[in-house]
Parts: C-alpha cells; structure tokens; sequence
C-alpha cells in the first residue's frame, strides 16, 4: 500500500524505520513544524522528520492538519493508508476521510484503559502490572475508534515511563507493520472498544511532578518513575527546586523512621521520610546544575536537622 505516515518525536522513530523497511511504500511523513529546543533554543526538526529528510522522503509540516494547502497535497499524493504514531496534532474529518483506509494510530496502551496522552506514564503511576499497545483506526473522539490488534508488555517494578515506552516503541513497531499488512490483505477487521475498562491519561505537567512526600513511600516511588524523563520529578531544598531521579523504597524493617521530608545521610546513601518508611535518593539535579549523585549532593550542602524536602 502507498503509506503517508505522521509522527513526530523519538518514540515514533522505530515505526517510521519498520514501515520503510516492509513490502508498503512510504511516499511522505507528516510530523509536527520545527520549534526551537535544547538550552541554546535552536530551531529544531523533529526526529521523525530527520529520519524522512535522511531517506530522501517528502516531508510536511502543516501548522494544522485542516490547512487547505495540506489537504490538497494528501490529496495529490492519494494515500491508501495513514499510520499514525505520537503525531501531536488533531485530525479533522476533512483529513480522516483522504485514505481510503483511513488513519490507523499506534497508541501505548491496552484501549480502552488510558486514552489520552499519557498512557504510559498513568500506567506506571497508577501501579498497573501489565500495559501494551493497540492500533486502531482514528475517529473523531480522542482514542475511541475500533481496535485491530494489541500486545501486551508487563511493567517491572524499577520501570521508570521512559524505558517503558522505548520497549513498548520497539515491540509497537512490529504490531503497526503487521496491522497495515493485514489491511492490504483484507483480514483485519477492526473490532469496536468495550465500554467497560474506560481511563483517561492526560499529560503530567511540573505541577503534577512535584513530590507528595506525605504520601506512602510506594507512591512516591511510581510518581518519580512515572515522571522520570518528562515532565521530571521535583521537590524543593532550601527553598530552590531540586530535581529528583528514580529512588528506591527501603523494607519496613531495619530502617530509620524518618519524618516525611526529613533527610537522613550516610556514607553510602542520602534516605527521605514519606508517611511510611523512608526512600533512598538516586540521582539529584539542583536548580541550574548537572545532575548528580544524592551522596555527592548531600556532601556540599551538609543538610541539618531542620532541613527538609518539600515545601
């Protein structure tokens, strides 16, 4: 099949090199405008549009996928499907109806559970044992189009949101090539989504990464893991934000009890309080500074006992 392809960050990379490495021809990629990035606040292509400029394939960078500009290129360029995966950007009906097989989304979950943006992050932080992939077919409500195939990926307990979704972009990959394959095959037929099992991921913001440290040393835990690369877990020190990596919950037993928030250092580790037993910090980033080992950290700022994270 002719193939228009949309995506736009890392995530969508894997797909993009599946899909040109099948029997199907990808005769453009669709990915979101250049935007400036990075400390120096470069204007940046998106990887998806790097790989696509690398392979020589036409590229488009609509502002909004309803641009009559855009519409009549998709239109010249008579796709039969359009795999879509992390494009970033709404779909009107005016665009939905070009394929004469429509647009078929990869998305980072077992649908119906966390429609949204943020699948996999709500599935880490929510403490879910077991996640997936589904592709289905795009409609106008967000992420509720009939389903053509899933795969499930089990969530281990140290998985922080962006490991998760590097495995799930790579084992996804396979899923949307073989779910195009069975289109072009007529043996796929997409089932509707039960109405039961329904959840909602939106995207996690800096507010909704700033640690609770009041509450059980589980969930402080899956809130660093879920936010850890993006938006980043953070708390506050001293007044200043102090940016925290994966930590990692200690057993009830043998174990200081610390107040949520009280610090506790050693040679060999920097723990934190929650409201039942303590944590003990990974990595640490200071406002405007590298990241850097929690014991290393605590060496240069000799936290005392009236120190504490959290404001």
């Amino acid at each position: 099949m002719k193939l228009v392809f949309a995506g736009t960050p890392q995530v969508a990379v894997p797909s993009l090199r599946a899909l040109l490495d099948s029997d199907h021809e990808v005769a453009a990629v669709v990915t979101r405008p250049d935007a400036r990035s990075g400390r120096g606040r470069k204007v940046s292509t998106s990887p998806v549009g790097e790989l696509a400029r690398a392979e020589g394939i036409e590229v488009l960078k609509p502002e909004k996928a309803g641009d009559p500009e855009f519409l009549e290129r998709l239109r010249r360029i008579a796709p039969d499907c359009c795999p879509v995966v992390a494009y970033g950007a709404l779909l009107p009906r005016s665009a939905l109806d070009v394929p004469r097989h429509g647009w078929v989304n990869l998305h980072f979950s077992l649908l119906p559970a966390w429609r949204g943006a943020a699948p996999v992050q709500h599935a880490v932080l929510h403490g879910d044992d077991v996640t997936g992939a589904s592709t289905f077919r795009i409609v106008e409500e967000l992420d509720a189009g009939p389903v053509y195939g899933t795969l499930t990926e089990s969530i281990r307990p140290t998985d922080t949101s962006g490991e998760l979704l590097e495995r799930l972009s790579v084992s996804g990959a396979e899923l949307l090539v073989r779910t195009i394959d069975g289109i072009a095959e007529g043996r796929l037929v997409p089932v509707e989504q039960p109405a039961d099992g329904l959840s909602y991921a939106a995207k996690l913001t800096p507010e909704d990464a700033e640690l609770d440290l009041t509450a059980p040393a589980l969930r402080v835990d899956r809130q660093v893991r879920a936010c850890t690369p993006a938006p980043g877990a953070w708390t506050t020190f001293r007044g200043t934000r102090l940016k925290i990596g994966p930590v990692t919950p200690l057993p009830e037993a043998d174990t200081p009890v610390l107040e949520p928030g009280r610090l506790h250092v050693d040679k060999r580790r920097v723990l934190v309080g929650t409201s039942t037993h303590p944590v003990v910090l990974g990595q640490v980033q200071p406002q405007g500074k590298r990241a850097m080992p929690a014991v290393d950290w605590a060496r240069g700022v000799r936290p005392t006992e009236d120190d504490r994270l959290g404001r």
